[in-house]
């Protein structure tokens, strides 16, 4: 079953016409994603990998009635606009595959998409994938690469990096496991859709079994997790791996938002955290199914 996508949902592309809407538009049919159209101002009655682009998306609106996920791809300095566009047309949600965003806009479109209803992940996300079912954004790269690194399971994946949202999976499909749903949160100092906002979702979901996260030190977004977990909101093993714990204070590692402050963010707070919580943390990657094992079956 997995969370937020399936074949069924109906997806638009805003900024179809471009290089990387053209492209992502493309692995997502082939992947089996319901592409219903795209946007592009001036460019109506084209069409790009065989789905019909339109001027706004009202104008989808008006001839596919309500649009499930809206995947964004335009230049950072225009984002704004095109998540607003998405928002007033009552898209539920919204997945900008975009960087480079300045921190006041991101701001700002994140509290009116709350205002307004409808859910934003990232900016900076490459993407959700069900197993099997649908892909929105450009997580995989291609059909045969996900194919390859997403096998269809119970466990649910998420982090904050693009390229552990697919090693992670890589690693529980070795060890005997397939992914429900993997989330790639996006790199922004400031996210839509945090990791804590996605366990009761999982939590919600029969298929899901258990969660897997691919962490790093900065930021607070696992100390959430461990606060929804201790909260009883979220009651499945959760396994987490934190990377940087090697790291001396003070130092920089990974994503540049990625910021330790006033004693949370760090690698220990983390593990401490999740540990108090009832949350398992992985002392490598390669451990995460191991211990899912073991949990799952008790």
């Amino acid at each position: 079953m997995g969370i937020l996508i399936n074949k069924n949902t109906k997806v638009i592309v805003q900024g179809i016409t471009g290089r990387e809407g053209s492209v992502r538009t493309k692995y997502m049919k082939e992947y089996g994603t319901n592409v219903i159209g795209g946007t592009s101002p001036g460019k109506a009655g084209e069409q790009v990998q065989e789905v019909p682009v339109f001027n706004t998306v009202k104008e989808i609106v008006r001839e596919h009635g309500e649009i499930d996920f809206s995947v964004i791809f335009v230049p950072g300095r225009v984002l704004k606009t095109a998540v607003y566009e998405a928002v007033d047309s009552g898209v539920k949600n919204i997945i900008p595959c975009v960087e480079g965003t300045p921190i006041h806009d991101i701001m700002d479109m994140i509290a009116y998409a709350k205002l307004k209803g409808s859910r934003l992940f990232g900016p900076g996300s490459i993407g959700i994938i069900t197993p099997g079912e649908a892909v929105v954004g450009w997580l995989g790269g291609n059909k045969e690469w996900a194919n390859k690194f997403f096998q269809r399971g119970s466990i649910g994946v998420f982090s904050r990096s693009g390229g552990q949202s697919g090693t992670i999976p890589w690693l529980l499909r070795e060890g005997g496991f397939g992914v429900s749903t993997v989330i790639h949160t996006g790199t922004e100092p400031v996210l839509g859709t945090s990791m804590a906002d996605l366990l009761p979702l999982f939590e919600a979901d029969p298929e899901t079994k258990g969660v897997a996260v691919y962490a790093e030190i900065g930021g607070t977004q696992e100390e959430e997790c461990a606060e929804v977990i201790a909260a009883g909101q979220f009651t499945k093993p959760f396994v987490v791996y934190v990377a940087g714990a090697w790291a001396p204070v003070g130092m920089r590692f990974s994503h540049a938002s990625n910021i330790v402050e006033r004693g949370r963010g760090s690698a220990k707070s983390k593990m401490e955290a999740i540990t108090l919580a009832g949350g398992f943390v992985a002392e490598t990657p390669t451990d995460i199914p191991i211990i899912l094992k073991e949990k799952i079956k008790n």
